[in-house]
């Protein structure tokens, strides 16, 4: 069967099961955008290509299946390279289709030219520019393979207009083998030797934690972890890109470490004298200055890419390998050393009945708990508005399975502290790169990927300002996401830095309350736009937003300009250096 290439870029979309792209057109790209009309996928037109790759995270961070994306070429590539950034940092597979000019113009600085393959090189797990029409569909199966394999990642397919356009001879590869990838062979199960050298050290260990990360949640391996912690008793660190791989309604579970963590959990890490390491990455939030990161620890560490073994912290036992794999592995393990299922009691004479023994380690843990509980100023004016408060409401009126997303900066904090979060894939953040306008955009994918679920956007007035044309995409496409504003005038982490670290020289920190006015700019977009001033209308807020699944709903909760983010470690301190409120008992 002859196609064009453009046909045959769809066709193979197709054959990979992609439901949606999210895109936007133009004259490079627009060969591919015809047969687009007669697929049953289904494409989301964006108002600017950083939408189009955002919400292409917001799918993949909710379905596990990789995001979409299709731009042109030049300002169109360009515009969805933060996105491509930002999930190479956090792990997220994402495919982006750029359009290209004709391979005869390449290099001659054509009308929209721009070499995207090169800009791309180091924030891409691989990138393919096509010169044949030929290639296609093997490219597009290769491009899929490789975004979802070993430590998932964004790739890149570049197609010149002229390749678009010719003629190819239709086929679909039917093995790996077929994809021509030399050398890559993504390691999946753990060394055995190392594994059972994990499971005598966690038999050896007094004071363990496990340091769970966001690997676990891209290997499906929530319940391993589940597994691993309750039998083994080790209570859970979850990392901000891992909250809800562990229920924090379970005694085990100790909360986020690291910057913003919570007490119990920085210092938990600091104390202990193993640290289990699951798809983490050892993130310079996390460790605070490395030299005194849990200066007693031992470290196992388990990541499917070799080279995060040893590059910030060196590790006792270093295992290459798939999170879930090795964790089912350590379970077979720790079970052949006398741990059964979760409440049986060691076999006599086995290595697990001469375990150390945890009560006192978790009696300490508990101590923390107890003085140093997340908290802030309940006691000032009424007419006050916290944001923890908003948060807090916001929570206790969510169905079951709501799932949040947030943009970056005291916002996205608040909103991973004190939301409870009971189950995997219900918090979408942007965590390596820290991408400012990540909310909007990346709810609308996951609303997508999850239109059964409810989705708010936790959001910071700074954030919403940079995509919230987006919210035009989610009113002409029926998307009914739900955006809380979190206003307080300030770029807010920004200005808590300049306030405790810059002697309160606030340069350049200052938005503003009403301009723009968000319950107009909400409407204009299509949207229902509330606006909250005071506590008691928090309730009747969030409740009248609930009740409405036909649009768009924008909510201006106008809080407390000047609330910072606790507990807080400064910037290359030591974790032992960490700021907690000064609501809290002890407060340092």
């Amino acid at each position: 069967m002859r196609i064009t290439g453009a046909q045959a870029l769809i066709k193979s979309l197709e054959m990979q099961g992609v439901e949606v792209i999210f895109g936007l057109p133009g004259g490079a790209i627009l060969p591919v955008y015809d047969p687009i009309i007669d697929s049953p996928i289904r494409h989301i037109l964006v108002r600017h290509e950083q939408g189009a790759g955002h919400a292409a995270e917001g799918y993949a961070q909710v379905t596990g299946r990789p995001g979409v994306a299709m731009v042109t070429s030049g300002p169109g590539a360009t515009n969805i390279v933060t996105p491509l950034a930002n999930a190479y940092m956090d792990s997220t597979p994402l495919v982006v289709v750029s359009g290209q000019v004709a391979t005869g113009s390449i290099g001659t600085d054509a009308f929209q030219e721009c070499p995207i393959t090169g800009v791309t090189m180091d924030i891409t797990k691989h990138n393919w520019l096509v010169t044949d029409a030929a290639d296609i569909p093997r490219t597009v199966a290769a491009a899929f393979h490789v975004a979802t394999t070993g430590r998932p990642g964004p790739v890149l397919i570049d197609v010149p207009k002229d390749i678009s356009n010719a003629q190819m001879e239709w086929y679909w590869p039917q093995t790996v083998e077929d994809l021509d990838l030399p050398g890559y062979h993504p390691n999946i199960e753990g060394d055995p030797e190392l594994v059972h050298r994990a499971a005598e050290m966690i038999l050896e260990a007094s004071r363990p934690v496990i340091y769970a990360g966001g690997g676990i949640l891209k290997a499906s391996g929530a319940q391993a972890l589940y597994e691993l912690a309750v039998r083994t008793g080790i209570p859970v660190v979850t990392t901000l890109m891992a909250r809800g791989a562990f229920p924090d309604s379970h005694p085990l579970c100790l909360g986020m470490p690291g910057m913003h963590g919570n007490y119990t959990a920085v210092t938990a890490m600091q104390r202990a004298d193993l640290l289990l390491a699951i798809g983490s990455r050892f993130d310079d939030r996390v460790t605070g200055k490395v030299s005194a990161f849990a200066p007693g620890a031992k470290v196992v560490h388990v990541d499917i890419d070799p080279a995060e073994l040893g590059k910030v912290r060196r590790a006792e036992v270093a295992i290459a390998g798939d999170a879930r794999a090795v964790m089912e592995e350590m379970l077979e393990a720790l079970g052949s050393m006398g741990i059964g299922p979760e409440g049986s009691a060691p076999e006599s004479g086995s290595p697990a009945a001469r375990r150390p023994d945890l009560r006192p380690w978790i009696s300490e843990i508990r101590g923390w708990q107890e003085r140093y509980p997340l908290t802030y100023d309940r006691s000032g004016d009424t007419g006050v508005l916290k944001p923890q408060q908003v948060v807090e409401s916001l929570r206790d009126a969510a169905e079951p399975g709501t799932i949040v997303v947030s943009g970056v900066g005291q916002h996205q904090m608040w909103a991973s502290q004190w939301w409870r979060f009971e189950e995997p894939y219900t918090w979408v953040n942007s965590g390596g790169a820290g991408t400012m306008g990540f909310a909007v955009p990346a709810a609308i994918g996951a609303k997508v990927g999850r239109p059964e679920r409810a989705v708010w956007a936790i959001d910071g007035d700074g954030c919403f300002q940079m995509t919230a044309q987006e919210l035009v995409t989610a009113s002409a496409e029926r998307i009914p996401v739900k955006v809380a504003i979190l206003n307080n005038a300030y770029l807010g982490m920004v200005r808590q830095w300049q306030e405790m670290f810059y002697e309160e020289r606030y340069s350049e920190v200052y938005l503003s309350p009403d301009l723009p006015d968000y319950v107009k700019w909400a409407e204009a977009m299509g949207c229902v736009g509330l606006r909250v001033e005071s506590p008691e209308e928090v309730g009747p807020a969030i409740d009248k937003a609930n009740s409405i699944d036909d649009r768009p709903v924008v909510v201006d909760f106008r809080t407390d300009a000047f609330e910072k983010v606790y507990p807080m470690v400064p910037a290359g301190h030591s974790n032992d250096d960490i700021v907690v409120s000064p609501t809290e008992e002890g407060a340092r």
